[in-house]
């Protein structure tokens, strides 16, 4: 029971425990198990401090200082595992984000069901005009059809030559599975310590990123909300909703705002700092000595 549990709890991880998320035609995701809190990442940032000595407002101060100065390794703290069924191509993509624990179904061992993804017609597009590996507009109904057609017929032909292989040849299964395609699903148990989970939803949530995987990304960003609320506050105010600026756009950017004389007041500045929610001193501190760097306070 978790009353009875010594460990740290998070009231969101644990109303998201084995609750699936179905993600594409077959696919989910859900929450095997977690470790760790918002306050386990404090805690691991102030070693020297007992549970119960801070209150909320001092928790929230420190995780949006450490996310906004990418102290990264309180984060490491937490961990988070989850159970996905996705397709082939997607776990392809999904393996790059290498700092996680992965244990994957084999198909040296078990026999793969028949279950393939077929997207909808809305998400069959032409290839974009401008991003290499991206999409572009969507097909006619009709074109998109045709193609659903095609994956589903060649998905269903090599399927039952794969099955035959099996069952009437006897071939080992590594080799059998050969003669399956991408659409096919897979599944497995992925583990990662909140720091790169954070920076995988980061990058697979991003517009750029194929629609599938964004699928994935965009359930799992639900669970981790919920998991760790403070953390993911400041990771969307910091990373997620944040833009960098080169030294260039920084230049042009100066540049653009002089021209027009737009220096603005530190007065000004803190008032429409505070109508943006800003209202933490430090964070206003901070804010107020990268305009004056940008030259935009006089």
């Amino acid at each position: 029971m978790v009353g009875e549990t010594l460990r740290q709890i998070s009231d969101g991880a644990e109303e998201w425990l084995g609750k699936k998320i179905e993600v594409l035609d077959h696919g989910f995701v859900y929450l095997v198990d977690y470790m760790g809190n918002d306050q386990a990442i404090e805690q691991a940032a102030r070693v020297s401090y007992g549970t119960g000595t801070r209150n909320v407002n001092e928790t929230v101060g420190l995780i949006r200082y450490l996310m906004r100065h990418q102290h990264t390794t309180p984060f490491e703290m937490v961990e988070l595992k989850f159970h996905a069924k996705m397709p082939i191509f997607v776990a392809r993509q999904w393996v790059r984000h290498r700092t996680a624990s992965i244990n994957e179904l084999s198909g040296r061992y078990s026999i793969l069901d028949k279950e393939f993804y077929v997207p909808s017609p809305e998400v069959i597009t032409t290839q974009s005009q401008d991003n290499k590996q991206g999409r572009g507009q969507a097909l006619n109904v009709n074109t998109a059809n045709k193609i659903r057609q095609l994956l589903i017929d060649d998905a269903t032909r090599n399927y039952g030559h794969y099955a035959s292989m099996l069952e009437e040849d006897g071939l080992a299964k590594e080799l059998a599975r050969m003669d399956l395609t991408l659409n096919f699903y897979t599944q497995w148990y992925w583990k990662a310590n909140l720091h790169n989970t954070l920076r995988f939803l980061g990058l697979r949530m991003d517009p750029h990123a194929q629609w599938e995987i964004r699928e994935y990304a965009n359930a799992m960003s639900t669970i981790v909300r919920d998991s760790v609320p403070i953390a993911w506050k400041a990771f969307e105010d910091y990373q997620l909703n944040a833009v960098k600026l080169t030294s260039q756009e920084v230049a042009v950017l100066t540049q653009a705002i002089g021209a027009f004389s737009l220096i603005l007041s530190q007065e000004s500045v803190l008032h429409l700092a505070q109508n943006a929610g800003l209202t933490n001193k430090r964070e206003q501190q901070e804010m107020l000595e990268k305009f004056k760097k940008m030259g935009l306070i006089k």
